[in-house]
C-alpha cells in the first residue's frame, strides 16, 4: 500500500487523473470502477479537463459503478447512475452503454440474481483495471459497513443510521435517504488490479489511520485493502493527521522514481 499526502483535493485529482490517463494510453479498452460521493469529484473534473485538451479518450473504455441505491424512482437525480452521468460521462466520451450499474429494479427475489449477474458482467469485461474509492467516516468502502465479510461479493445491504446521516446532505430531507443499496462486496473490490482510495478533510482522519495502519478487521472494512497488491491512498493533510507514519510516507513518495507513477 502506498500513501500519498497532497496539499489539496485538486492535487489528488490530478494524480489520480494522470494514472487513469496513462492506463488509457496503454490500454484504450480499459475497465474503470467508478465511485460516487464528494471524494472522487476532483478526479472526474481532472479527467474532463484532460478530455477537453485532447489528452485522453474513453471511446473504447468501459466503467462499472461501485454501488446504487435501492428504491429511488428511475432517473432520480440522487441515484448514483445519475451522479456518474453528470459528473463523469458528461465530461468525457464513453460510448453509449459503456457505463454500467447494478440492476436495482428487480423485486426482492430478483435482486440476488441481479447481483450475481453484475459480478459476472465485470469478470466478462476483463475485470476492473483501476477502481476509484472513497472511504466513510466509519471505514466503509462502497456500502460495506463495519461487520461486512472481507470476502463479500455484490449484494443488497442495509444502510446504518450513521451512513444515512452522512448522505443526507444530498437529499431534501434526511428521511428521503434510502435504507437499502446494492454494493460491490469487499471481495469484488479486491479483484481490481489497482485501487485508488481518496480521502479529504479532518473528519476522515480516524478512518484513514485505521484502514492504513490498524489491524485488518471487518470492523474497518477499508482495512482489507492492506491485503491487496496495488493500492494507492491519496489524502490531503487534514485526512492524514492521525497517520503515525506520515513522515515516512512523505519521504518515500518524494524519493520515488518519476517513471514509476502511481
Amino acid at each position: 500500500m502506498e500513501v500519498v499526502i497532497v496539499g489539496s483535493p485538486e492535487e489528488a485529482g490530478r494524480l489520480a487523473g494522470g494514472a487513469i490517463t496513462s492506463l488509457l494510453a496503454n490500454k484504450p479498452g480499459a475497465v474503470l470502477g467508478v465511485a460516487t460521493g464528494s471524494s472522487p469529484l476532483p478526479v472526474y473534473a481532472d479527467l474532463g479537463r484532460r478530455r477537453q485538451a485532447g489528452e485522453l479518450s474513453f471511446a473504447a473504455a468501459r466503467a462499472f459503478l461501485l454501488d446504487e441505491y435501492v428504491g429511488l424512482p428511475a432517473g432520480h437525480p440522487q441515484s448514483y447512475r445519475a451522479f456518474i452521468a453528470s459528473e463523469l460521462e458528461a465530461r468525457v466520451d464513453f460510448a453509449p452503454g459503456a457505463v454500467q450499474g447494478p440492476d436495482v429494479a428487480d423485486d426482492s427475489e430478483g435482486i440476488p440474481a441481479a447481483c450475481e449477474r453484475y459480478d459476472a458482467d465485470i469478470a466478462a469485461a476483463g475485470g476492473v483495471d483501476i477502481q476509484v474509492l472513497g472511504i466513510g467516516t466509519d471505514g466503509h468502502i462502497g456500502f460495506n459497513e463495519p461487520g461486512s465479510s472481507l470476502g463479500s461479493r455484490t449484494r443488497l445491504k442495509t444502510l446504518t443510521a450513521r451512513t444515512r446521516a452522512d448522505n443526507a446532505r444530498f437529499f431534501a430531507a434526511p428521511e428521503e435517504v434510502p435504507r437499502h443499496v446494492v454494493t460491490q462486496g469487499i471481495g469484488t473490490i479486491l479483484d481490481a488490479r489497482h485501487i485508488v482510495l481518496l480521502a479529504f478533510g479532518s473528519a476522515k482522519a480516524p478512518a484513514v489511520a485505521a484502514a492504513v495502519e490498524g489491524p485488518v478487521t471487518a470492523m474497518v472494512p477499508a482495512s482489507a485493502l492492506q491485503l491487496h497488491r496495488h493500492v494507492t491512498v491519496v489524502v490531503d493533510h487534514p485526512a492524514a493527521a492521525d497517520l503515525q507514519l506520515a513522515g515516512y510516507y512523505r519521504e518515500t513518495y518524494t524519493a520515488k522514481p518519476s517513471w514509476q507513477g502511481l
